[in-house]
């Protein structure tokens, strides 16, 4: 962890212990808080992504079904930033549509990872129902623990069914966190880190029944199958996509399927505020 996030952990335990928050669960919040790399317009910084236009692809690679969406440079992180084990180098390509789906599912072709050094080329995907995204440059990039959404906080804390008192002391968390979480600029692009979603858990939604196991709190925290499944990234889609109300796209995937370059098992999730 760096030195400014674990400024910010002593900072939300000072905030939580002024608002008479129980110091268990304030532990809890911080243990599970995942690092995560954001990514903004402006600045005069190295170029970190590219959002919209045409993407570089390799020769013979098959056309995506979708749009593309970014293209981040992996070699610009340092090592571990993103909790994730991804690449070191090379780029990862996002694609999506707009069609908000209401539960996602595995997508074959919505993430493709090019090696460093491979051939590739400015592609137009010609997708007849839709432009290509505006064309934007990422210069602006920041790293910091990312904390849970309050409702899946409560759910992997308290079980399957939180009393109200437990849902209420998961946004008083979540409002301490964010109290001591300082300015920064409207971010674009999120890889690795918890899900910010205006409508359900995309990181929840990905794990299956019989992946869930015992939780020492009591419930089913879904420790070590469900627990696997991570946020790859996050793009609020903004004015690109005017049909979508604060629309954003998700890419869920297995940690396990990151290490082994297994991003044909990607899941992805579209939705609106």
């Amino acid at each position: 962890m760096t030195d400014a996030s674990m400024d910010r952990v002593n900072r939300f335990r000072a905030e939580a212990a002024s608002r008479g928050l129980p110091s268990k669960e304030v532990e809890e919040w911080i243990r599970i808080a995942r690092p995560a790399v954001y990514m903004a317009e402006g600045g005069d910084g190295p170029l970190v992504a590219r959002v919209g236009g045409d993407p570089m692809l390799p020769h013979g690679v098959p056309r995506p079904s979708v749009p593309f969406v970014a293209s981040v440079d992996l070699a610009a992180f340092p090592p571990d930033v993103t909790g994730l084990p991804l690449p070191t180098d090379g780029h990862l390509l996002l694609f999506s549509g707009a069609d908000v789906q209401g539960v996602g599912g595995q997508v074959s072709d919505a993430v493709l990872y090019v090696p460093a050094g491979t051939p590739a080329t400015p592609t137009s995907l010609e997708h007849s129902w839709r432009e290509p995204y505006r064309p934007r440059e990422l210069r602006t990039v920041w790293h910091q623990p990312s904390a849970q959404m309050p409702e899946s906080f409560a759910l992997d804390t308290w079980g399957d069914f939180p009393e109200e008192e437990q849902f209420e002391l998961a946004d008083e968390l979540s409002d301490a966190w964010a109290h001591v979480g300082g300015y920064r600029p409207s971010w674009v692009l999120q890889i690795g880190g918890h899900p910010v979603s205006p409508q359900n858990d995309p990181v929840h939604d990905a794990r299956t029944p019989e992946e869930a196991g015992p939780c020492e709190h009591g419930g089913t925290a879904h420790e070590e199958g469900a627990g696997d499944w991570v946020l790859l990234a996050t793009w609020r889609c903004g004015d690109d996509v005017t049909e979508l109300d604060s629309g954003v796209a998700h890419w869920v995937i297995r940690r396990r399927d990151v290490a082994a370059r297994r991003f044909d098992r990607v899941h992805r999730y579209v939705e609106m505020a």
